[in-house]
């Protein structure tokens, strides 16, 4: 979108001014596990839940300017799982702590791996923890996911693999629990990635709506990858701000 959120800003500020359509690809928004884990949340079964986590570890062995790029997690992949903890939450980010470092063993030459800590609007607490170079028992593209509510907790393997547990009769030193199914959603024509967001945007320049993606709100997704980024560099809290 931008080399820096001043720069995102001042091409967001252009395009309004200019009364032109802004978006970005985030094909997750139209993974259609994605939506259903979206739509499950939203049936309050969990609860508001307080909890969000995401793994995402993958031995990516590649040739090019990734081997050499700093925060190379961060900066060139991470942005796609923040977006989807936004858009699964429906919460905005508010601060972050991030530790970075590249493990014994990496191919890269900086920054393959990292944790971060987000707290969210309305308590939330998201936690990512990332690497690219970790061979074996490496998770898909889509991260492994665990969302935890006062009523229960969800578990999605970023494929078709959901698993959701609830309260049946809380005491004793653990409650009863009662397995529930996270329902398919019916298939809006928009659950195919990339060809969905673009079909989204040329209907959207058609019709004069706004797309999901719009940069306004992308803008969210990238103060979170450069507060990260800026908490690893400097080893303290930082606020997100967009």
């Amino acid at each position: 979108m931008a080399d820096s959120l001043a720069n995102a800003r001042k091409m967001v500020a252009a395009a309004q001014k200019a009364g032109e359509i802004y978006a970005v690809i985030q094909n997750r928004r139209y993974d259609p596990n994605v939506r259903r884990l979206k739509e499950f949340i939203k049936t309050g079964t969990l609860g508001p839940f307080t909890t969000q986590n995401s793994d995402f570890y993958l031995g990516a062995h590649f040739e090019g300017f990734r081997l050499t790029m700093p925060h190379v997690l961060l900066v060139d992949m991470a942005i796609h799982t923040f977006d989807t903890a936004r858009f699964i939450s429906g919460a905005d980010p508010v601060s972050v702590y991030c530790k970075e470092w590249n493990p014994a063993g990496s191919w890269f030459e900086q920054g393959a791996s990292a944790v971060a800590i987000f707290e969210m609007s309305n308590g939330l607490v998201y936690t990512y923890r990332g690497s690219w170079c970790t061979e074996g028992l490496n998770t898909n593209w889509e991260s492994d996911w665990r969302i935890v509510g006062p009523n229960g907790s969800l578990k999605w393997d970023g494929g078709q693999g959901f698993s959701a547990k609830v309260v049946a009769q809380p005491g004793g030193f653990r409650s009863e629990l009662n397995e529930v199914q996270v329902p398919e959603v019916p298939s809006a024509g928009r659950d195919s990635g990339h060809a969905s967001i673009i079909a989204e945007m040329v209907e959207c320049i058609r019709t004069g709506q706004t797309p999901e993606t719009v940069c306004i709100d992308n803008l969210k997704s990238l103060a979170m990858v450069l507060a990260a980024v800026e908490s690893a560099e400097q080893g303290r809290r930082v606020e997100v701000k967009w």
